[in-house]
């Protein structure tokens, strides 16, 4: 990984997202977005993003929708973060890009539009609707991405809910080890706090009632959880081939070790207690990066703050990394950030390689009252310094899916 890009709520930057986690503040507020009185659930964590200061155009922020600006703003930092344009072939550059909703407020607006409640939305139907083609195709987002990274090589879109964060770069680094490029760009972008997207986790009472205190009402671990607070945001990565990336003296933040998907061919949101197809994730991911679990220095949890999930989770670590579980640091970003669903795995490998660089576990927010159900190491409120050879991240989602990508310090791979 030579490269990284990010749109998170709390900042636009690598660097302003690093200090909110390892700072440990929360970014999840109010609804602004819309009126979301008339909803369970009012809390979310939106990102202070302006187009205009991030230096897209008027007509690019009238064409892409949200998601696609995020995508976009993150890929231009991640490719001059890694220097890497000019400097590859054209034919040996692809894009993999993953998301959960797609264009999912630009379609909201425009379906209000052309229906009986246009009138109440106040769009500019002219100027909205001639885009309706590139909002109903998340593949406009994977175009877009191509010409920006000047990629004639392999170009997709995954779409995996929850895990797509994650299934996005395993699936870039399985065309690198592939011989299918060089290098690829990837990551997740989601925008999805839109009226459509709360309702239908109000149905499913996924997300927190926790709104009159927004700040604090993602709780993963806690006793007093309740659900997740929906987040929005993009981390894109530059990825590299490793003789490719020393050749030409690129800095590398990690290294991609080993990836696994599995599904529990079980239950649309439910999961078993015992973690049994993550715990399998897991071990088929250390198998692949040719370690022990004794090798892992942290865990980047799911973390949902569903009562479900994390104690699904809490039997998988056990199962897979045995009594090293009990040893190991875990933390949940998503108790800062929120959930932005397809978007939050490759936000959170981004996590993942900057501890790596910087020794820093980011702690798990709003912590107070232990699940004793979730009895390991979860580092509450504060970050934790730590040297970090090797750190595991792994992703639920609502269909049975189930990732873990294994990320190591630069050389530990290779050598």
């Amino acid at each position: 990984m030579t490269g990284i890009g990010v749109v998170a709520p709390g900042g636009v930057g690598k660097k302003e997202y690093w200090d909110l986690l390892t700072a440990g503040r929360t970014a999840t507020r109010t609804i602004t977005f819309f009126d979301a009185g008339p909803f369970r659930s009012r809390v979310a964590a939106e990102c202070d993003f302006d187009p205009v200061a991030a230096g897209l155009t008027m007509r690019q922020i009238r064409a892409w929708d949200r998601t696609t600006q995020f995508a976009v703003v993150a890929a231009r930092e991640a490719l001059a973060d890694s220097g890497v344009l000019g400097e590859a072939d054209p034919v040996r550059t692809g894009v993999m890009v993953g998301t959960a909703c797609g264009m999912t407020q630009s379609l909201d607006r425009e379906y209000a539009v052309v229906s009986d409640q246009g009138a109440s939305w106040n769009v500019d139907f002219e100027h909205g609707l001639p885009y309706l083609y590139d909002y109903f195709l998340p593949s406009s987002m994977a175009t877009e991405l191509a010409w920006l990274a000047e990629a004639e090589g392999p170009v997709g879109v995954v779409s995996t809910g929850c895990t797509s964060g994650i299934d996005v770069v395993g699936n870039a680094v399985d065309l690198i080890r592939d011989g299918a490029a060089d290098v690829m760009l990837a990551g997740a972008s989601d925008a999805a706090i839109s009226p459509i997207t709360v309702a239908c986790f109000d149905a499913i009472k996924a997300t927190t009632p926790r709104n009159d205190t927004p700040e604090s009402a993602s709780r993963p671990f806690d006793r007093t959880r309740n659900g997740f607070a929906l987040g929005e945001g993009a981390a894109l990565l530059v990825l590299e081939e490793w003789e490719h990336a020393r050749r030409r003296g690129a800095p590398v933040y990690a290294e991609i070790a080993g990836y696994a998907s599995r599904s529990n061919a079980y239950s649309m949101t439910g999961l078993r207690l015992d973690g049994r197809e993550m715990a399998e994730a897991i071990r088929r991911s250390l198998d692949r990066a040719r370690l022990d679990p004794t090798d892992i220095g942290y865990v980047n949890a799911h973390g949902s703050a569903t009562r479900q999930n994390d104690r699904h989770e809490t039997a998988a670590f056990k199962e897979s990394l045995g009594e090293h579980a009990y040893a190991t640091p875990v933390s949940s970003i998503k108790s800062m950030i929120g959930h932005s669903l397809g978007a939050i795995c490759s936000l959170e490998v981004a996590a993942c390689a900057l501890a790596i660089e910087n020794s820093v576990i980011p702690p798990t927010a709003n912590l107070n009252e232990p699940d004793p159900d979730c009895d390991l190491d979860y580092v509450p409120l504060v970050a934790r310094e730590r040297r970090l050879d090797a750190v595991l991240s792994v992703a639920s989602g609502f269909g049975g899916f189930q990732s873990a990508i294994v990320l190591t310090r630069p050389g530990r791979r290779a050598a």
